[in-house]
């Protein structure tokens, strides 16, 4: 009754002192050692998962002896036994939600679930939840330990990928939690009239592609034909989640937010499944006869998270850096994404980072105080523009793009490394005829302007050498000499 009482009062949020928290802790746990009525148990998993929130309470609770309790509480450690009894539901969701906690906010905790093999036990339950009715908050709070481990523990993220087959139980999960429908091989049914999922669904989503995103970090490199086509299977959810709605505008964003930065992951190779070819009555979103849909979510997300105005590192440079590779491998993509970010010049008259479109605003991120942030939005332009300078000097400027070509060393013109396609850039009649006129300057009027500030020592002059790289102007200039006499010997 003691116990009773106490629990009650730290479900309502009465304060008890340190010591009485560890002591209710203990009594807590040996009543769950015993065999107890449902609704005990549920009461004191409620009061043990909120003192498990208090780090300076949770000594009692991180041993193994406890660590067992609530994993079989769980329902952890019955390998063969399926979920039948619906009743026992309530207690095994208590039971896991102590054990993120517990795991979430203490390290011995962490190290005591490598040694109890918790997140193969985990991977079974997991299976058990499949095709199960009423287990949405099981699977659900599975996959979220699930993740923390792999968060928090990297022998045991390894475990995951290489022992327990994490990634295909994970993906399993997750195209159970999207109710993925296939139609051929690599491409899943698309219903426009299907309804959002509901929280429960979203919530399972979410936990799954977090955990995922553990899992196949650093595997960039497909070394075999399986490896190859379970990131291809993923790849193909991933497009049926970037075009599956949530329950609130807010939800569908976090879903699409943690599916983009697990398709950060899969190896560009593996991301040609996000287009396929467009039958009459899919989507109006089209080109070349591929069906453009997922990459029309991916430059809508970015656009939204532009206009937002903040974490950008965070928010913004996962989808541009996906989209850079992805423009940088798939020809498709790269025409399709160009059309709609940089279309043919008409309006030359303002510069290009004044105004709303996606250009504007794009071009005002390569001048960002945020060094990451500037770079990815000046890398994702270059590549649009085949890494071509001449041509994004025309949808930039001279300016906006200068950190970039500096970087590269392509500040006197040219072209990147990579090879792109020949098909043409043309130019409007409204651009050709506009071009000579473009950044027109009083000559004079600017070199007595640098001459005063050069003379001041409030700037150094620099100049461009041969090589494209950045010197001081002195010594650039030398340098074009020397090798024009070189270049007059040589003759």
């Amino acid at each position: 009754s003691v116990v009773r009482t106490q629990s009650w009062m730290v479900r309502n949020g009465e304060e008890l002192c340190p010591v009485k928290h560890n002591k209710l802790c203990e009594e807590i746990l040996n009543i769950l050692e015993k065999d107890t009525k449902t609704s005990c148990q549920v009461a004191c998993l409620e009061a043990l998962r909120i003192l498990s929130r208090d780090k300076t309470v949770l000594v009692p609770v991180t041993t193994k002896r406890n660590m067992q309790i609530l994993m079989r509480l769980a329902k952890l450690d019955t390998v063969e036994d399926p979920l039948e009894k619906v009743s026992e539901f309530p207690v095994i969701v208590e039971a896991l939600k102590c054990l993120c906690n517990i795991v979430f906010n203490s390290a011995v905790a962490q190290k005591l679930s490598l040694e109890l093999n918790l997140a193969a036990m985990l991977c079974n339950l997991l299976k058990k939840c499949k095709d199960q009715q009423l287990v949405g908050d099981i699977k659900c709070f599975d996959l979220r330990l699930l993740f923390l481990l792999s968060l928090l523990h990297t022998d045991i993220r390894s475990q995951l990928r290489q022992e327990l087959q994490g990634v295909q139980v994970l993906t399993q999960a997750l195209e159970s939690s999207l109710n993925v429908r296939w139609t051929e091989e690599y491409k899943a049914a698309e219903d426009r009239d299907r309804p959002p999922l509901s929280l429960q669904e979203t919530d399972c989503a979410i936990e799954a592609l977090k955990a995922l995103f553990n899992v196949t970090l650093d595997s960039w490199n497909v070394h075999s034909k399986n490896e190859s086509h379970q990131f291809r299977y993923m790849a193909a959810i991933l497009r049926h989640c970037l075009l599956t709605m949530g329950p609130t505008e807010d939800k569908t964003e976090e879903l699409h937010s943690n599916a983009i930065n697990l398709l950060s992951n899969v190896p560009v190779s593996c991301l040609d499944v996000l287009i396929s070819p467009s039958s009459q009555e899919e989507t109006d979103i089209k080109y070349n006869g591929m069906n453009m849909g997922a990459i029309q979510v991916l430059l809508d997300f970015m656009e939204k998270r532009i206009d937002k105005g903040s974490s950008y590192r965070e928010g913004l440079t996962p989808v541009l850096s996906l989209l850079t590779e992805c423009c940088r491998t798939h020809r498709n993509i790269r025409k399709f994404i160009k059309a709609q970010v940089l279309p043919p010049l008409r309006d030359v008259s303002n510069r290009p980072e004044v105004g709303t479109t996606v250009r504007n605003k794009l071009v005002r991120l390569m001048t960002h105080v945020d060094l990451g942030v500037k770079q990815i939005a000046a890398e994702f332009l270059f590549v649009l523009c085949k890494e071509r300078v001449d041509s994004l000097l025309k949808y930039t400027g001279y300016g906006n793009a200068a950190g970039l070509l500096a970087a590269r060393g392509l500040l006197a013109g040219g072209r990147g490394d990579h090879w792109y396609s020949d098909d043409e850039d043309t130019d409007t009649e409204e651009y050709k005829s506009a071009k000579p006129n473009i950044n027109l300057i009083t000559a004079m009027k600017l070199v007595n302007m640098f001459d005063k500030l050069s003379r001041d020592e409030l700037i150094k002059p620099m100049g461009v050498r041969p090589d494209g790289t950045m010197a001081p102007l002195e010594e650039a200039v030398s340098q074009y000499h020397t090798n024009k006499q070189d270049s007059s010997d040589s003759d």
